[in-house]
């Protein structure tokens, strides 16, 4: 059977114009996904219908009721080439990609009903006016905020608060109440949640603005200039912290201190830049490390091992990688805490 898309010519879409692509949501993995998610959203009886289209990222215009879904969930080939270039793919499968429409529908309940200019919404999440901002330092566990996206991210804003918030509520079949029931900060803001949503069920939304944001169909860059500007490697050089090189070095140099050399070796590098596949991910799950700086701290890391002439016995693989990701996750907390890799 003829594939519902045509072949994914690497070298040669790279350089169109992501709005030529043809992309849409209709014919594609992502319309099944979004058929259960209404149904969702009829089962808790939520009046409120958002419109769903592709765009550059996740996300809810503000004063909208449209959710952006990213471009490359439309096709697999676009998905992996966004895993190999940004490390992280925010949906993989069609579990995630629920997980981020409850979060995003938590964004268009606050829009649509104005839930941010209640009192007992602002004693709860905190003020929509505070200062947004890309990079912030979570605290890892912490009881006052739930767990639903990676990188705890509820942490980040009031109103990214409400969304998890809400996506943990409207979540089918998850006991939210027993889940955190020893989590006094975050179940106070599920019950104002299901308070809120009480309320509302039976209201006609105050905003119903369809309005798009960086629709899919208006992107004049093409995949190797949206990679480049919007996912190169930490932004570029300039926003890269300072790193002790001679410190990491030295834990390099212990790391790899083996000195049998009858045994089969290969340069240390190589290995290191094999953790930029996965780690990146799991990193950002666990410390809220953003993934292109785990990247790039991993792509430093293989440098400074380059610089050192570091080589591993091959035979200690396994014992090595463990090691190398447990450093990795070392230096990204102590960034977390102190904005500094090697204090």
């Amino acid at each position: 059977m003829m594939s519902a898309h045509p072949a994914f010519h690497e070298s040669a879409e790279r350089a169109v114009p992501i709005r030529d692509l043809g992309l849409t949501i209709v014919g594609t993995s992502l319309e099944p996904v979004i058929a259960a998610f209404e149904t969702e959203l009829e089962e808790s009886l939520i009046k409120v219908r958002p419109r769903f289209y592709l765009s550059t990222e996740w996300g809810v215009a503000d004063q909208s009721i449209a959710i952006a879904i990213p471009f490359y969930l439309a096709r697999p080939e676009l998905t992996q080439l966004h895993a190999e270039r940004a490390c992280h793919v925010e949906g993989s499968g069609p579990k995630e990609v629920l997980r981020y429409l409850r979060h995003e529908m938590g964004h268009v309940i606050n829009y649509a009903y104005r839930l941010h200019e209640q009192k007992e919404w602002v004693e709860r999440f905190g003020s929509m006016q505070k200062p947004y901002e890309e990079e912030y330092r979570p605290r890892p566990f912490s009881r006052e905020y739930v767990h639903h996206l990676p990188g705890w991210y509820a942490q980040k804003h009031p109103d990214e608060d409400w969304a998890e918030t809400f996506a943990v509520w409207m979540a089918p079949g998850l006991d939210w109440r027993a889940q955190y029931a020893k989590w006094p900060g975050a179940l106070r803001k599920l019950e104002y949640c299901e308070r809120a949503m009480k309320d509302v069920i039976d209201r006609e939304p105050v905003i119903t603005n369809v309005a798009l944001h960086e629709d899919v169909a208006s992107l004049s860059v093409s995949l190797e200039q949206f990679y480049r500007d919007a996912h190169g490697v930490n932004g570029g050089a300039a926003e890269r912290p300072a790193v002790p090189e001679i410190a990491l070095e030295g834990m390099l140099a212990s790391m790899f201190a083996d000195t049998e050399q009858a045994a089969v070796r290969a340069p240390a590098s190589t290995l290191i830049r094999r953790l930029e596949r996965d780690v990146p991910a799991s990193v950002y799950q666990w410390t809220g490390h953003l993934p292109e700086r785990t990247r790039w701290l991993i792509e430093f890391l293989a440098e400074r091992a380059d610089a050192a002439e570091l080589t591993y016995r091959v035979q200690q693989e396994k014992e090595l990688t463990i090691a190398l990701t447990s450093l990795v996750t070392a230096l990204a907390m102590n960034y977390l805490q102190s904005g500094k890799y090697v204090p």
